[in-house]
């Protein structure tokens, strides 16, 4: 299996967001701290499983890998990024909420023996979406599908956690519902680089699996949280954290107003999803596709306000 993998992981690596080595290229963008930024891709026809802000953190006796990526074979090239650099054994895996983009790497990890740490609403997320999510991916990628499952997470966070990787102190927090309805942030309290998973979206259009006004409430208290860096689930890394939020809050806001304005004016579901939030359209990439999709989610929640 694992020999098929590495042959599929060879070709695959020529197509996708790094150019053919083995190890999936990542930053330190902080002592410690490595990110590898995804590419602004659709998950569609040629889907490689590389879209993710996904990385690691190494303390002094273990290492922390921050959403594992796309794929299994996403997940190896990660796992080698990390082996590059050092030989401290990789105790956690933590998800920061449930889609395909950042959990399919889990399994690259399970020779590890890590603990895999997710929000406590996380594994019924998993489980609901295991199926569906499993057939799409091998719809999408085809043979460098190979070795790609859910992995459910063993540790779960209902409030906040620490964990300590040796002289290194991660705050894991979860949120109550916002972009999704487990979402989990991870401050390294070190170098204070916060991971905020796609509590924060920079560039790429915000795509919503939860509730607005929640995701407005979170993002309130995200603001008042110092930290250094943030790293979104895409897109740059911040060192404004507010600005990143403030432009997010702008986009959802101006969705909601659009899309009420519309209902209240009698026009159709067609006419006001088409509608909505184009103010905002030279603002994000992807924008048509993620626009789409959050209207038509959003505009039977609205009617019936």
């Amino acid at each position: 299996m694992r020999c098929l993998a590495s042959l599929i992981f060879f070709c695959f690596a020529l197509q996708s967001g790094w150019a053919g080595s083995s190890p999936l290229p990542v930053e330190e963008i902080a002592p410690g701290v490595f990110v590898h930024q995804g590419v602004h891709e659709e998950f569609g026809d040629h889907y490689h499983g590389d879209i993710a802000n996904i990385g690691f953190i190494i303390g002094d006796d273990a290492v922390a890998v921050i959403d594992s990526g796309g794929s299994y074979l996403v997940g190896l090239a990660l796992r080698e990024a990390i082996r590059a650099r050092t030989q401290k054994p990789i105790r956690y895996v933590i998800n920061t909420h449930v889609h395909s983009d950042h959990i399919f790497g889990n399994a690259a990890f399970e020779q590890d023996n890590v603990e895999f740490v997710g929000h406590v609403k996380l594994p019924a997320a998993m489980r609901s979406r295991a199926e569906m999510y499993e057939a799409n991916l091998k719809a999408m990628l085809g043979d460098a599908a190979v070795g790609s499952r859910i992995v459910l997470s063993t540790h779960t966070v209902a409030a906040e956690r620490v964990i300590d990787l040796g002289n290194r102190q991660l705050l894991l927090k979860a949120w109550s519902i916002a972009h999704t309805d487990h979402d989990l942030s991870v401050m390294d309290e070190r170098t204070r680089s916060w991971w905020l998973g796609d509590l924060l979206f920079v560039d790429r259009t915000p795509s919503i699996d939860g509730d607005v006004a929640g995701w407005l409430s979170v993002m309130d208290a995200l603001s008042d949280t110092l930290a250094t860096r943030v790293i979104p689930g895409h897109g740059p890394i911040v060192i404004d954290n507010n600005a990143a939020l403030a432009k997010q809050r702008q986009y959802l806001q101006t969705l909601v107003k659009d899309l009420r304005q519309s209902i209240a004016e009698g026009k159709s579901m067609q006419a006001a999803i088409e509608s909505a939030a184009r103010s905002e359209r030279s603002q994000w990439k992807l924008f048509d596709s993620a626009n789409r999709r959050n209207a038509t989610m959003l505009y039977p929640k609205l009617e019936w306000d």
